[in-house]
């Protein structure tokens, strides 16, 4: 551990030791720091707090919007423009006014940056006033409300302190917090805004720290931290003092097949793509059918989590009937031999006109998560005579090499149906890590359009439930099977036990920090 970091820690438990009503700091240790910075243009923010920023609406936790910048927003019968009305006193951080022309300049740039935001159905921003802005589509889009409540407003490139390509690095907003000092690959501290619009946090500073798993639980065994992230495989190690916190989640993991046969093909990065083995569809529902997932929540997560059968499970777009019983060998060892998958006696191995039931399964090898997930789903699968060989590989060599070749253990999961659109149409084939394996289904496609187009969220949700299972096709267990999941995971945290964080709802994946979206709500409840 760097001498920075010591020194923090150290600094830290001298403030730990004064009393407890004169806590105005917290110690986090949570997670990751984003690699391109605080920037809401390239995607900070979209899966959990932009902290620095304010975003046009909130999500309440029922997901519906509620205000934020925004005191008002209508869409036009055609539900093609989205006119907002602006609060009057907010501010950045420097002291001057956020205008329309700002909330427009950062959707405009935010369409061309090509970061985490899709703003590709954006025809256009303009400021009608200083506080009116009107958001204008190209076609209907009903997932574009979630932009409204993730895209974090940054200052207009024209004015003083506007954005620049240094932003990140020293974040202008207008939200809860501001930058103080970023050592990047050791901690962040932050403070409070005087600007801020909305209810002054409770704690006037925050310390980030970016340690690895060991070091974050040693330091709260140390007593150096008051909010700890714990992964499940060590979640019964709760330190004394401290108190173990369970954030539920749609934080899913789950196995993403190639879908295409192998021909030698290259996808437009470059990188192979196509795989015999995974592309044939009674060898993924035999997978399916082999897993045990409660097994898995109990091996690989150390019993906190549930089992996962979609993208989005228990959420309203989420298919409810989308569920596998008990595990099935039986009728996964039919379906193989139906599909002529012969087993041979001197391997034990299933071959179908030559080709063995063997697969590489690649996780990324510093997550040990998703490594105990891969070798104990192998071993589910081989008495199917199916042979998965878990490899783990750094993230770029995964990018360069495998990603539309093997089969990947990868963990999505979202408070917004958008990213079931980015997983399962075919026009994101081969686009990022969403759908890296190719799947195609014109009916899917149709009623992914169908979703986005509708006039409510409510009306789309048929549609979002229809494109996994419509009764006869669909990507999930019962169609095309095009996934493997396996778990949800819960969120632990170890937290000081004076530190009250309220009611956290449901988390997404875990990029972002989600535990800190109810921020303004925590609480020191020590005197």
């Amino acid at each position: 551990m760097r001498r920075t970091i010591i020194l923090a820690l150290a600094a830290t438990c001298v403030a730990l030791s004064t009393p407890a009503w004169a806590k105005d700091q917290l110690v986090l240790a949570i997670g990751g720091e984003p690699e391109q910075g605080f920037d809401p243009l390239l995607g900070w923010g979209q899966y959990g707090n932009p902290l620095f920023q304010s975003t046009l609406l909130n999500r309440g936790p029922d997901l519906t919007p509620q205000p934020g910048l925004a005191t008002t927003w209508s869409l036009s019968d055609d539900r093609l423009t989205w006119r907002l009305t602006l609060r009057t006193d907010a501010r950045f951080s420097d002291n001057t006014p956020l205008t329309a022309e700002d909330v427009a300049f950062t959707f405009s740039a935010a369409a061309k940056a090509g970061g985490r935001a899709d703003l590709s159905a954006l025809a256009s921003a303009r400021a009608v006033d200083g506080n009116t802005v009107e958001l204008t589509l190209k076609a209907p889009r009903i997932t574009f409300i979630d932009q409204l409540m993730t895209l974090g407003i940054v200052p207009h490139a024209e004015r003083d302190n506007g954005y620049d390509d240094g932003y990140g690095r020293q974040p202008l907003g207008s939200g809860p917090y501001r930058l103080v000092e970023w050592q990047e690959g050791e901690q962040l501290i932050v403070e409070r805004n005087p600007y801020f619009y909305g209810p002054a946090p409770i704690f006037e500073r925050l310390v980030f720290l970016f340690t690895d798993e060991a070091a974050t639980l040693s330091a709260a065994h140390a007593g150096q931290v008051d909010l700890a992230a714990i992964p499940p495989a060590l979640a019964e190690n709760i330190p004394g003092p401290m108190r173990r916190v369970i954030m539920e989640s749609v934080d899913n993991r789950g196995i993403l097949f190639p879908m295409q046969p192998d021909e030698g093909q290259h996808a437009t990065n470059g990188a192979p793509m196509g795989n015999d083995v995974t592309s044939d569809l009674a060898i993924r529902q035999a997978i399916n059918l082999a897993l045990d997932r409660e097994t898995l929540v109990d091996v690989a997560l150390n019993g906190f989590g549930r089992p996962a059968f979609g993208p989005a499970d228990g959420l309203p777009w989420s298919h409810g009937d989308e569920q596998l019983a008990t595990p099935n060998l039986a009728r996964a060892n039919a379906l193989l031999d139906e599909a002529g998958w012969k087993r041979q006696e001197d391997d034990g191995l299933r071959y179908k006109n030559g080709q063995p039931a063997r697969f590489r399964l690649t996780y990324p090898s510093s997550d040990t998560t998703r490594q105990q997930l891969a070798q104990v789903s192998a071993e589910m699968v081989r008495p199917l005579g199916i042979e998965i060989q878990p490899t783990g590989r750094h993230w770029d060599e995964i990018q360069r090499e495998a990603l539309h070749q093997d089969a990947i253990v990868f963990g999505f999961g979202s408070k917004s149906p958008q990213e079931v659109y980015y997983l399962f149409h075919s026009a994101h084939a081969g686009v990022g890590f969403y759908n890296s394996g190719y799947y195609a289904n014109e009916t899917v496609d149709q009623h992914l359009e169908a979703a986005q187009a509708a006039a409510s969220a409510e009306d789309a949700y048929r549609h979002w439930q229809a494109a996994q299972w419509d009764g006869t096709k669909g990507y999930g267990v019962q169609g095309d099977t095009s996934w493997a999941w396996m778990v949800n995971l819960a969120h632990v945290y170890a937290t000081n036990r004076c530190l009250d964080l309220g009611d956290l709802g449901v988390a997404p994946h875990g990029h972002g920090w989600p535990v800190t979206a109810n921020l303004l709500e925590w609480r020191w409840t020590c005197d």
